[in-house]
């Protein structure tokens, strides 16, 4: 059954193959009109092509997250659409160097597509949501969140600022019912890039337990979830893993 069509949308920023598309696909079934923004919108074509046979509505944009002036049309054109209840943040920039090879243009790359573009996309959809008292924005953390790891000094230092932001927003729009959360995928996500760094690292064998990759569906159900709460009962962050994962 099509769920039935909303007068809302909800914006992606960072709509990539696999969990950015997984968002969008749910927030589609779901009755919302997606606005995807990646850095290449021609990669965007399968996404939409798959959520219109299915009934849904998406628009699609090429989108480079580090440009306050695109960020900012990007969500005003989402909002002038239909208003923007859901703003998503999930740019990746996930790398991993040796402190030594690090050089100061990855470092500084990475905080940029990881933390600095995520205030943008915070800032300015809290700007519009604040206009009718109502919102969520939601952004996309990882185990480097909340660990710091070798060779990931890069990472880390970016998503640890992120979820500073994050804690930083939740605080202040809170109560002006604006719901904000950070959810750490304390996982590798099943897909291919993740497989081949696993299959590089420790063999074909380290993809025989399926149980230690989390499908970009659980994902998206896990947004879902959050989106749905009552405000009597808001979640600010959410920890993910596959039930086979250590922690």
């Amino acid at each position: 059954m099509t769920a039935p069509k909303r007068n809302a949308t909800v914006a992606v920023i960072g709509a990539g193959d696999f969990i950015g598309a997984a968002i969008a696909k749910k927030f589609a079934t779901e009755g919302f009109t997606v606005f995807a923004g990646r850095r290449n919108g021609d990669k965007l074509a399968p996404l939409v092509a798959e959520i219109e046979a299915a009934g849904g509505r998406i628009v699609a944009r090429s989108l480079d997250a580090r440009k306050e002036d695109e960020v900012a049309a990007f969500l005003d054109d989402a909002d002038a659409h239909a208003p923007l209840e859901v703003c998503i943040f999930n740019v990746g920039a996930n790398v991993n160097f040796p402190i030594l090879e690090t050089t100061e243009r990855v470092f500084r790359k990475v905080w940029e597509m990881a933390c600095y573009s995520g205030f943008l996309a915070g800032r300015e959809a809290a700007r519009l949501m604040l206009a009718r008292g109502q919102g969520h924005i939601f952004f996309t953390g990882a185990t480097a969140s909340l660990r710091g790891g070798a060779g990931f000094a890069a990472f880390a230092s970016a998503k640890f600022g992120l979820r500073a932001l994050a804690q930083s927003m939740a605080r202040e729009l809170g109560p002006q019912n604006i719901h904000v959360a950070h959810l750490v995928i304390d996982s590798g996500v099943d897909t291919a890039w993740v497989r081949e760094r696993r299959e590089q690292l420790w063999g074909k064998e380290a993809l025989d337990n399926p149980d230690l990759l989390m499908p970009p569906a659980s994902v998206a159900d896990s947004y879902w979830q959050l989106y749905q709460q009552p405000r009597s009962a808001w979640t600010f962050e959410m920890e993910i893993r596959p039930f086979g994962e250590k922690w």
